[in-house]
């Protein structure tokens, strides 16, 4: 195995590009417009879409649109969101954490655990649930 990149159903796309982009740093790699037929590396106003691919380092997130998913690979979710958590390392979960916090959900307060981990939980537009974290010096 080489790479894990979930694939999280999304209600739009443009505006959970715009999320992650915003919030977390994501670029884009790729995004697909909803009669697909272009490709482009950028989201246009105005414009829908059916999937994008984003990146940080070696973290992927690729967002498709409920009825593409549901096209695509068939109906296999009664909702959007999921009963897992995306739990994503970082190099600095503080600064990362008071970036963040008046802008997104904040799900679960930033906290060292008994484990060793210092982590803060969101939960995005769609009710998916991302861990941010690092490890305690």
């Amino acid at each position: 195995m080489k790479r894990l990149t979930p694939n999280m159903a999304v209600a739009d796309v443009a505006k959970s590009v715009h999320y992650y982009v915003e919030n977390f740093g994501f670029e884009i790699a790729m995004v697909v417009s909803d009669d697909k037929s272009s490709i482009g590396d950028k989201v246009e106003e105005g414009k829908s879409y059916v999937w994008a691919n984003l990146m940080h380092g070696e973290v992927g997130l690729m967002l498709q649109q409920i009825g593409s998913i549901k096209e695509d690979v068939g109906d296999f979710f009664a909702r959007v969101g999921s009963s897992m958590t995306l739990y994503i390392e970082v190099a600095d979960v503080d600064t990362l954490y008071e970036s963040v916090k008046e802008k997104v959900e904040i799900y679960k307060d930033i906290d060292t655990t008994w484990y060793g981990m210092r982590e803060f939980y969101v939960r995005d537009l769609d009710g998916y649930i991302l861990a941010f974290a690092a490890k305690v010096q």
